[in-house]
C-alpha cells in the first residue's frame, strides 16, 4: 500500500509529503484520547506505509510506530528489553567502535562536546600550573555516556596534554576514573577500552592510570573511596598537588530527575576545580518534556520527542552514505531510546538512559545553585569552530553564549542540538 492508496480526503494527505508526521501526530492524540477505534486504524495505516528502509518518511513512521503500538498496549518495557537483549548479543566490540568511529568521522555530534569539553580541562589545568612551572597530577572523574562512546573522548585528550605540556619540567600525570551509572560494560569491553587507552597513553608518554566503576545504581551514592580522590585531597605536598576535574558528556539526564540536585551538590563535595556538561538540546519542563506517566502531558512529550529525532535522523540521513551498515545501527539505537522515551511507564522503566530531559537553561538554573559559570575562552570556541570546517555539509554552525544561559550550542540547520558549558564551585 501507498500513502495515495488511501483516502484522498484523509487531513493526513495534503500532498506535501508529510504524511508521516501527521498520521503520527493523529495516533498520539487517539492515544491521549483513548480512542481504541482510531487507534487501530492509525497503527494498521502506519504499518502498512513504514518501512526501516524506505525513504525519510516511511523511515520516520518505522521508528515511531512501535513505540506508539507499545504506548497502546502498555507492552512497552518487555519489548524495550528484548530489543537491548538481542542488540547486546548480536553487537561485537569491533562492530560497535566501528560505529562510534565512523559516526565522529561524519558528524560533529559527539564529537562537539569532546572537543569543547577537554580544551576546557586542559587550559584551566595548565593555568592552575601557574609560573612555577611545577608537576601536577591531574585526575578526571569522568561520568559520562561511556557506553555508546567507548571512552572515545580521551585518546585526544591524552594527546593534547602531552603537546601542550611539553614546557613541563615532567609531563603531568593523568588519572581517569570512569563512573558507569546505572549500565555497564562487558568485562571484556572493558579490559579492551582499557588496555587501548593504556597503550596509546605510554605511545604519548604520558603517566596514565585508568579506573572503571560499573554498574552504578545511584550517582549521589558514590563516595571520594571509591573514587580514589580522598588520600590525594590529604596530600599537601604542592609538588604532589592534584588537580581534580568532573567531566558529564550526556551523563546528567541519566540521573533520575529527584537525584539531580544532590548529584549537583555532590559533585560540589569533590572539589573540582572544573566541571564541564554536554547534554542534549531536548526536552524541556516549560512547555514539553520526555517520558512523563501523566497522560495529559503525552501528547506534548510525543511532540518534542518527534521534533529532536527528525532532526536526528535528517542529520545521519545526510551525513551517511545512502546505504551504511553504521547508519543503520544508529537508527536502530534510537528507535529504541524513542521506544523507551514514549512507549515505557517510566515508574516500571529502570533505563537510566531514558529520564526527563532538560534544556540547558533548565541545566543552567540547576548548576547556579552551587557552582559558578566558566566562559569558554575564544580558544576553545575556535577549535570547536575548526572542528565544524571538517565536516562537508553547510547545516553545521555554532551559537555562543545568551544573557539566559552560559555555554555554547551546536545547532543543526539552525536548530540546537547539543549544549556545552563549564562551572567552577
Amino acid at each position: 500500500m501507498t500513502s495515495s492508496s488511501l483516502n484522498s480526503d484523509d487531513p493526513c494527505f495534503d500532498g506535501d509529503g508529510k504524511w508521516a508526521t501527521k498520521l503520527l501526530r493523529e495516533c498520539a492524540r487517539a492515544i491521549n484520547d483513548r480512542d481504541s477505534s482510531k487507534i487501530q486504524h492509525l497503527l494498521w495505516m502506519l504499518n502498512e506505509l513504514a518501512s526501516p528502509y524506505g525513504d525519510s518518511q516511511q523511515k520516520l513512521a518505522s521508528y515511531f510506530l512501535q513505540a506508539l503500538f507499545c504506548k497502546a498496549t502498555q507492552t512497552g518495557q518487555r519489548f524495550y528489553m528484548n530489543l537491548k537483549s538481542a542488540s547486546e548479543k548480536n553487537q561485537s566490540f569491533d562492530s560497535a567502535r566501528k560505529m562510534i568511529l565512523k559516526f565522529q568521522e561524519v558528524s560533529p555530534w559527539t564529537t562537539f562536546g569532546h572537543v569543547a569539553s577537554n580544551g576546557a580541562i586542559l587550559e584551566a589545568f595548565l593555568e592552575a600550573g601557574g609560573e612555577k612551572n611545577k608537576k601536577k597530577k591531574l585526575h578526571i572523574i569522568d561520568i559520562s555516556n561511556n557506553t555508546s562512546t567507548f571512552c572515545t573522548q580521551w585518546p585526544t585528550f591524552l594527546e593534547s596534554l602531552a603537546t601542550k605540556s611539553s614546557d613541563h619540567v615532567e609531563t603531568p600525570q593523568l588519572k581517569l576514573t570512569i563512573v558507569l551509572v546505572k549500565e555497564s560494560l562487558k568485562g571484556s569491553v572493558m579490559n579492551e577500552i582499557c588496555q587501548r587507552m593504556e597503550k596509546f597513553a605510554r605511545l604519548m608518554r604520558v603517566p596514565f592510570e585508568i579506573n572503571m566503576i560499573n554498574g552504578v545504581e545511584h550517582l549521589w551514592k558514590v563516595t571520594k573511596e571509591e573514587l580514589g580522590i580522598v588520600v590525594e585531597e590529604e596530600d599537601n605536598d604542592d609538588d604532589d598537588e592534584v588537580f581534580i576535574a568532573v567531566n558529564c558528556v550526556g551523563g546528567l539526564r541519566r540521573v533520575e530527575e529527584g537525584e539531580r540536585g544532590n548529584v549537583i551538590g555532590i559533585l560540589k563535595s569533590l572539589s573540582p576545580r572544573i566541571v564541564t556538561i554536554v547534554e542534549e538540546e531536548s526536552g524541556g519542563s516549560d512547555d514539553s518534556c520526555i517520558t512523563r506517566n501523566d497522560d495529559d502531558d503525552f501528547v506534548k512529550c510525543f511532540e518534542e520527542c518527534l521534533r529532536f529525532y527528525k532532526i536526528y535522523f535528517e542529520m545521519l540521513e545526510e551525513s551517511f552514505p545512502t546505504i551504511s551498515n553504521e547508519k543503520l545501527m544508529l537508527e536502530r539505537e534510537c528507535s529504541r531510546n524513542i521506544l523507551v522515551d514514549l512507549g515505557c511507564n517510566n515508574n516500571n522503566n529502570n533505563d537510566s538512559d531514558h529520564n526527563k530531559r532538560e534544556r540547558g537553561v533548565e541545566w543552567s538554573m540547576r548548576f547556579r545553585e552551587y557552582f559558578t559559570p566558566i566562559g569558554l575562552s575564544d580558544d576553545v570556541v575556535d577549535d570547536v569552530r575548526a572542528l565544524l570546517k571538517r565536516y562537508n555539509r553547510s547545516g553545521w554552525s555554532l551559537m555562543l553564549p545568551s544573557s539566559k544561559v552560559e555555554g555554547i550550542y551546536l545547532k543543526w540547520r539552525d536548530q540546537p542540538v547539543l549544549w556545552a558549558s563549564a562551572w567552577k564551585p
